[in-house]
């Protein structure tokens, strides 16, 4: 069999590795692999320590033994679940046998229609750490790091393997690598943890710059926006949709992406669990209970048809560190997002069983919400893992939690349950119907299906669905981007909904869309439509038309000018109108400074004007939003210090140095990197607890940097090479540290064993 192949060479290369454990693990896997199918009468597995909100149940779609460690999942044009099961992930304290090619994507089918998966089908295996799929242009991409593949499908058998991009996941750790692979409304797909997009055009695979967003799992709104997480904030998002502020390369918005949506990170836990800062002040509460969110991913917003209506769009959070899944209601303004808890002081989902680990959520093709729960015990990778936790994990026997691993179904009681929708079956005007589905899981495929298809016959009646008024604004905006993706978007038809549509959504997109069509000979009509836009008065269409008129100033500034001005006026203290209009401004940010003139420095051209003399000086310094910025090493020749900084370090702090916002301070400027290598060393090989002051800047982010003393993977010469590349690429006070110091600075721990606090490290020169 070729996959056992793989195996063979894997372990001849890893001869020194090779014992008794590794050959039971051999033969174990051989064993499963031998066959590619597995039949089991389906297993029951009791729910009764899972509690859920009144009136939605809970139950077991998928289980072990046909799945173990599923990180996420998809479905399939005809419904059934495809998981990416990542066995190697922490199979044991030490977390050996992690570079194992035991991973696998599993096909999951429903035999006997009764909801419960009672067959499984290996797609793939002998994979590394697998950790993204998407059902996509009719095949499947996936992630198994660095590489993105595409593959077709045939016959539920992977062909014509295509590398997509050979770093989508460069360096980084397991918890801190890309992944989501989302496709959007816009036809892009998205992740998270990334700042790259990807979309197959012509036949040929594109990949551009976005925001950076989040750490693991990315989910989307029916309007476009983006939401996401990190460890410790349960959602982040962006107010306006992707790439809408970022096309000026000399500016970086501050005030439209990234945002912490959620304004505290409560957690509601019903019994003690075990996290890995619980020796932290603040962390556990008297009952030791956790009291804010440190696992925080896999956030979902629900778009399906089977909730009541007030749970539409609501946003679901995973936190496995406290055996939850959150429920957050949004509040959506024109420039602003925000969320809070749906019940006070109680959570949506929530077991006092210590192996559920809820990482991803999904919307189904049934209209119900689904949860990839890993259910395992261990859910720190042993590069964070604190001493404290592995101990903690000891007594518990979580480690022995393994193996295992389930795909849970929540439905609502007085929903009814339907027949499924095969998209695969469907006619192009079934197809085109199911973009007025309420499900928005119907909606994407079908979506998604036409462009793939690519028939004339369908661009018709997309049209019918934009003229028709009583179309859904959620309809319109599908049937606009079929069209794009078919090529078959025109001028005449987005300056049509323009001037007929009323729905501020669909006005918003269709501007951003004309952007495409920009030429000499339409500038006085994009002039006139701005002008008609700007009549309406409506926040929403006036954001949407600052940031998108950027490849029109070229043919149209003399027009344009007058009219942004005055939109740009009418939000004068709001940052971000002016933020939106700076991104239109790419290029002509010095015509337009000269066509103020005298009104660009008085009070009520402040904020616009701190906003255009930034980029002008930015642009004076060849000095670009890092998201357009080659991702390379600095000149320098600890290419070594480098690399483990680039997987390590580099996940939390950014590639640049710059730090990531809500999750780690920057480490340009900062005192604790160029005033002192003795204290650079012991904040690498003993961790940090925050608060912290850097560069007078004060970040109290609730999460405390681990050290890598107690890691056996990482050697004295390790930690040398990090200093030694962070005093050159962020050079200071630092002077070159010896072998022999930073063994004596092993022995040099904190007070209380765990961690430097900001107050200790003062004290050390």
């Amino acid at each position: 069999m070729e996959n056992n192949s793989n195996f063979l060479t894997y372990f001849n290369k890893t001869s020194k590795a090779f014992n008794l454990e590794y050959l039971f693990l051999f033969t174990l896997l051989l064993s499963i692999t031998a066959c590619t199918s597995k039949n089991y009468e389906e297993p029951k597995i009791a729910l009764d320590t899972y509690h859920i909100e009144k009136g939605f149940t809970l139950q077991v779609a998928a289980s072990e033994p046909f799945i173990e460690a599923p990180v996420t999942m998809d479905f399939d044009n005809t419904g059934r679940m495809w998981v990416v099961e990542m066995k190697g992930y922490m199979q044991n304290l030490a977390g050996s046998g992690d570079h194992m090619p035991n991973g696998t994507i599993t096909i999951l089918e429903d035999l006997d229609q009764d909801g419960v998966a009672d067959h499984s089908k290996i797609f793939m295996d002998s994979l590394v750490l697998p950790r993204a799929i998407a059902h996509v242009y009719g095949g499947l991409l996936y992630a198994e790091p660095p590489n993105l593949w595409f593959v077709d499908i045939e016959n539920d058998k992977p062909v014509n393997k295509v590398l997509v991009d050979s770093l989508y996941s460069d360096g980084g750790n397991v918890e801190h690598q890309p992944n989501g692979l989302m496709m959007h409304l816009d036809n892009w797909i998205y992740n998270a943890k990334s700042n790259f997009r990807y979309r197959l055009k012509n036949n040929q695979w594109i990949k551009a710059p976005t925001t950076f967003r989040g750490q693991w799992g990315i989910t989307k709104d029916n309007f476009g926006r983006l939401y996401y997480n990190t460890n410790s904030r349960q959602l982040l998002g962006d107010y306006v949709l992707p790439n809408t502020v970022v096309k000026n390369q000399f500016y970086k918005p501050k005030s439209l992406l990234n945002k912490i949506l959620t304004p505290n990170q409560r957690v509601y836990p019903l019994h003690p669990t075990a996290v890995n800062r619980g020796y932290q002040k603040g962390v556990l509460d008297a009952d030791s209970l956790l009291i804010n969110v440190t696992s925080a991913c896999g956030p979902l917003i629900y778009r399906g048809d089977k909730f009541p209506a007030d749970y539409l769009e609501n946003a679901f959070i995973c936190a496995p560190e406290a055996n939850i899944v959150k429920r957050n209601v949004l509040n959506v303004e024109a420039d602003k997002v925000s969320a809070e808890q749906a019940i006070p002081n109680k959570e949506f989902i929530a077991s006092t069983d210590e192996g559920f680990r809820p990482v991803n959520l999904f919307n189904g093709p049934d209209g119900n919400m689904y949860v990839v729960d890993m259910h395992r015990g261990i859910i720190q990778d042993k590069a964070f893992l604190t001493p404290y936790l592995q101990k903690l994990y000891a007594k518990k026997q979580l480690d022995t939690i393994i193996g295992m691993g389930r795909i849970l179904k929540v439905t609502h009681t007085s929903s009814k349950q339907e027949a499924f929708i095969n998209v695969e079956e469907q006619s192009v005007s079934k197809l085109v119907a199911l973009l007025k589905h309420k499900n928005g899981w119907i909606r994407d495929r079908a979506q998604q299906v036409l462009i793939q298809k690519k028939e004339p016959k369908s661009i018709s009646l997309l049209k019918k669905i934009l003229n028709n008024e009583t179309s859904s604004a959620e309809s319109k905006l599908h049937a606009l981007y079929t069209l794009d993706g078919i090529n078959a978007l025109s001028y005449e038809v987005l300056e049509q909904v323009l001037y007929i549509e009323q729905s501020a959504n669909v006005i918003s997109h269709a501007i951003l869309l004309m952007e495409q069509f920009a030429s000499q000979d339409r500038a006085m009509s994009i002039a006139k439509i701005v002008n008609h836009l700007a009549l309406k008065n409506n926040p929403t269409i006036d954001l949407y038309v600052l940031s998108a008129l950027g490849d029109w100033m070229a043919f149209s500034k003399d027009q344009l000018f007058p009219l942004v001005q005055e939109l740009s006026l009418k939000y004068k203290d709001q940052l971000t109108y002016q933020e939106a209009l700076i991104s239109s401004l790419r290029g002509h940010e010095e015509s337009y400074k000269v066509f103020l003139g005298e009104t660009l420095e008085t009070p009520e051209q402040s904020t616009i004007a701190q906003v255009l003399n930034n980029t002008i000086s930015n642009k004076a310094k060849n000095k670009r939003n890092i998201i357009f910025t080659a991702k390379k090493p600095q000149a320098d020749n600890r290419i070594a210090g480098y690399n483990i900084f680039r997987n390590l370090c580099a996940t939390c702090h950014g590639v640049e140095g710059e730090g990531i916002e809500s999750l780690a301070p920057p480490l340009q400027n900062s005192e604790y990197v160029t005033e002192s290598s003795e204290r650079l060393a012991l904040v690498i090989l003993h961790g940090l607890s925050g608060p912290i002051h850097v560069n007078g800047d004060l970040y109290d982010l609730n999460i405390a940097m681990p050290g890598l003393a107690n890691n056996p993977e990482f050697t004295d010469e390790d930690i040398q090479s990090i200093i030694e590349y962070l005093r050159n690429a962020f050079p200071g006070k630092t002077k070159n540290i010896s072998i022999d110091k930073i063994r004596s600075l092993r022995e040099q721990k904190p007070i209380d064993g765990l961690g430097f606090t900001e107050e200790e490290l003062l004290k050390v020169k």
